[in-house]
C-alpha cells in the first residue's frame, strides 16, 4: 500500500480533529514520544497532553524491545494523564489501552483487530500495533502521579528490517490525524471507566484463549495453555503438569 501523499500531520490539524481540549505537542522527528512525555512531566507539566510525531529514531516497546517507526507510514503517539483513581494494577491499564486502540480501528475502518495478551494488537495473525505504558511515581507518597500510554500503529508500513518479526500494517487509506484523534477519544472515555465496563470487549478480541502458548518470566520460558482472562485482566493458564496459575506480567507467544 502506498503512502497517502495528502496525509499531513500537524498540531493544528490534530487540534481540529480532536474533540477535547487536550494539549497537542507535535514534532516531525523524535527519538521517542514516551521519552519526550517523560521529560515534560519531570519539568513540571501537570496537565493532560498528547505527544506525536512523523517518525521515531528510537521507538521503544515492551520488554526493552524497539518499535520500528518510519516516517509518515504510521502513528506514533503518547497520551499522558494524571489519574484520579488507583492505577496500581498495570495489567488493567495496559488492557484498557489495547481496548481503546481496537475500538478506534473498528470505528474508522472495516477491520477487526485482535489482542495478544497483554496489549499487542494483531490483524490476520500479524502485529500491527505496540503499546508501552509507563507510570511516573511519587516515591515519597507511593502514588502514581502520571501515566504515559505510548502507542505505535503501522498504517501503511510494508517494509520492515530483519529484526522486526511477524509485522504488518492496517493496509487501509486512513489518515493519521483521524486515527490519532479517534484513539485519543477512546482513551479519554476508557480511563474514566471501571475495568468491568470493558473486560468483555477485551475477552471477545483475545487471540490466545484456548491456544498453546509459551510465556517468559524472569528469563525462563514455560509452556502452557491459555484458559481465560480473569476479571482483573490476568491470564489464567494451565501448565504441562496440570497446575493452573494466573499471569500478571510477562511476554507470551503462541506455539504453532
Amino acid at each position: 500500500m502506498e503512502q497517502n501523499k495528502n496525509d499531513i500531520l500537524s498540531a493544528d490539524i490534530l487540534k481540529d480533529r480532536i474533540k477535547s481540549n487536550i494539549e497537542v505537542i507535535y514534532n516531525q522527528t523524535l527519538d521517542s514520544t514516551n521519552n519526550l512525555a517523560k521529560k515534560l512531566i519531570q519539568q513540571g507539566k501537570s496537565n493532560a497532553f498528547l505527544v506525536t510525531c512523523d517518525e521515531q529514531t528510537n521507538g521503544r516497546g515492551r520488554q526493552g524491545k524497539s518499535f520500528y517507526s518510519p516516517k509518515n507510514t504510521g502513528i506514533y503517539m503518547s497520551y499522558v494523564f494524571h489519574p484520579k483513581k488507583d492505577f496500581s494494577d498495570v495489567v488493567s491499564l495496559t488492557c484498557a489501552a489495547g481496548v481503546a486502540v481496537c475500538r478506534a480501528i473498528e470505528e474508522i475502518s472495516d477491520l477487526r483487530p485482535e489482542i495478544k495478551w497483554v496489549n499487542d494488537i494483531y490483524l490476520n495473525g500479524k502485529k500491527i500495533c505496540g503499546i508501552l505504558c509507563e507510570a511516573v511515581s511519587d516515591i515519597e507518597n507511593n502514588t502514581i502521579n502520571s501515566v504515559i500510554i505510548g502507542i505505535g500503529v503501522n498504517i501503511s508500513t510494508i517494509e520492515f528490517p530483519d529484526y522486526v518479526e511477524n509485522a504488518a500494517c492496517l493496509g487501509r487509506d486512513i489518515k493519521r490525524a483521524d486515527l490519532i484523534a479517534e484513539i485519543t477519544a477512546q482513551l479519554e472515555e476508557i480511563i474514566s471507566l471501571n475495568f468491568g465496563d470493558y473486560i468483555d470487549y477485551y475477552r471477545s478480541h483475545s487471540m490466545i484463549i484456548g491456544k498453546d502458548i509459551t510465556f517468559i518470566q524472569n528469563g525462563i520460558s514455560t509452556n502452557a495453555k491459555a484458559l481465560e482472562i480473569d476479571n482483573n485482566g490476568g491470564l489464567k493458564v494451565e501448565l504441562d503438569d496440570g497446575e493452573i496459575i494466573t499471569l500478571r506480567s510477562g511476554e507470551i507467544s503462541i506455539r504453532v
